[in-house]
């Protein structure tokens, strides 16, 4: 201890002088070494460079699933924007996974000469129109049309579109509406460079068909991401609400009948699939194809796998289908004919026995099981309102069964290909009929008010028989 009183600095210790810091030494770098810590520094400042922000992209949050903003690379512009770059990239997506396997089979097959003199800009084109037939035009097939919509183009579409919608664009109006242009002008595009080989080459009408088709494809596939039922449904009561009640009921209760037997059709499908597959191996078989070759045929038939089952639900209903002019599959008849050496049509239905005749008694369960849900759903006020409610979903049920008819069927080509599908005007009629005895048979008597007055109209009848004057009521 010293004899000096502690300074400010003290505290009442000897005071030490302070430790050295320990520099660490520098890191010594070979001559073909970068300078590590410069690269970094040069690194970090181009990192923080404004113009460089929009590309970072930042990972979105997840809100429920909805899109609630747009990508990285849209931040900052307008939410408009973020919808048709995502219009934009659907379209090209499955225009992609359409003309690549084309690609791919042009690639496995250009080493034969037969196929010297056609180059792949040729494979491309015919992957194009293909995809633009899945949106509903019509292509020229020398002397005829090809007006068969492969509905799994179409599913793949929709598809696509919602993807990118929900990952990409913001959950706004015109977003959704902007998505719709930048859809509909890719289409555009791919229109132009397929050229006459195209919808261009088959008329004013297949242009017409095309720009519906695309228009809703991509509005049902962007909206199905950027619009919640609940949104849907508050944006479209007004148009709703002015209908009547047992409209509206009838209406969704037909619906339900028309899932119902979508629904038995696949399994049907399903069904003809497996019983078919000695026939489909031997159309292989005969067409002599490679590995390659059979892994691009099977991909290609699964667009048409969607029509197959909108062909089930008409020879679920009666009337059948036919695959060229002069042929009938139905559940009484079988009336076949030459068929394209296509290894799907292996699984056509087999000519008619007795369980198959009954096949149209399926429908009038789709039917019963929607009279079910209208008898859960509706406490009918009136005596005839279970009635009402039964003829409109018949009537409903084949309107969209007639339209899934038509969309299934079409032209496949000149000559007898010219008819394939189902009659739409025929299928639906029939659907309406079925599901109407169903939904009656289920809907009207589960009602208390008819049991009620039913029973009140045999008690009076017996005792006017009986001549022993008015009836008691009876209750239910």
């Amino acid at each position: 201890m010293t004899g000096r009183s502690p300074g400010p600095g003290d505290d009442g210790r000897v005071s030490r002088p302070p430790a050295p810091v320990a520099r660490r030494p520098a890191r010594q770098t070979g001559p073909d070494e970068p300078d590590v810590s410069l690269a970094e520094r040069a690194r970090r400042l181009l990192w923080r460079a404004p113009a460089l922000g929009a590309l970072r992209g930042t990972r979105r949050p997840r809100s429920g699933g909805r899109s609630g903003a747009g990508s990285g690379a849209t931040e900052g512009a307008p939410r408009w924007v973020s919808g048709l770059l995502a219009g934009a990239q659907a379209a090209l997506l499955s225009f992609l996974v359409v003309v690549m396997p084309t690609m791919a089979a042009y690639v496995a097959t250009s080493a034969d000469p037969s196929n010297a003199e056609i180059g792949w800009p040729r494979s491309v084109a015919v992957g194009a129109a293909l995809w633009l037939l899945g949106h509903g035009a019509s292509l020229d097939a020398g002397g005829g049309h090809v007006t068969l919509v492969p509905l799994g183009l179409t599913v793949l579409a929709v598809f696509t579109a919602s993807a990118s919608a929900r990952r990409t664009a913001h959950a706004t109006r015109s977003a959704w509406l902007a998505g719709i242009g930048g859809y509909l002008a890719t289409v555009a595009v791919v229109t132009l460079g397929v050229g006459s080989a195209g919808p261009l080459g088959a008329g004013p009408g297949s242009l017409l068909r095309l720009a519906f088709g695309a228009t809703l494809v991509a509005a049902v596939g962007l909206g199905s991401a950027l619009i919640s039922p609940a949104a849907l449904r508050e944006a479209t009561r007004p148009a709703w609400s002015v209908l009547p009640r047992l409209l509206r009921v009838g209406t969704t209760g037909g619906v339900v009948a028309l899932a119902a037997l979508v629904a038995v059709a696949a399994v049907v499908t399903s069904g003809w699939v497996l019983a078919g597959r000695a026939a489909t191996g031997d159309v292989v078989q005969a067409l002599g194809m490679d590995v390659f070759g059979g892994v691009v045929l099977s991909v290609g038939q699964l667009v048409l796998l969607p029509n197959l089952v909108g062909w089930a639900l008409a020879w679920l209903a009666g009337p059948g289908f036919a695959v060229g002019e002069g042929t009938v599959w139905s559940p009484d008849q079988v009336v076949g004919g030459p068929l394209p050496a296509l290894p799907l049509l292996g699984a056509l239905p087999p000519e008619a026995s007795g369980p198959l005749r009954w096949a149209p008694v399926l429908v009038v369960l789709c039917g019963a099981l929607a009279g079910w849900w209208l008898h859960r759903t509706v406490r009918a006020t009136r005596v005839w309102e279970p009635a009402l409610l039964a003829v409109v979903t018949g009537l409903v049920a084949g309107l969209l069964a007639g339209a899934l008819t038509a969309l299934a069927g079409g032209s496949a080509g000149p000559g007898r290909l010219a008819v394939v599908g189902g009659a739409s005007g025929s299928v639906g009629l029939a659907v309406a009929g079925l599901v109407l005895v169903g939904a009656v048979l289920v809907a009207v008597p589960s009602d208390a008010l008819v049991r009620s007055a039913v029973r009140r109209g045999l008690t009076g009848a017996w005792a006017a028989i009986r001549g022993t004057g008015a009836p008691d009521p009876v209750g239910d």
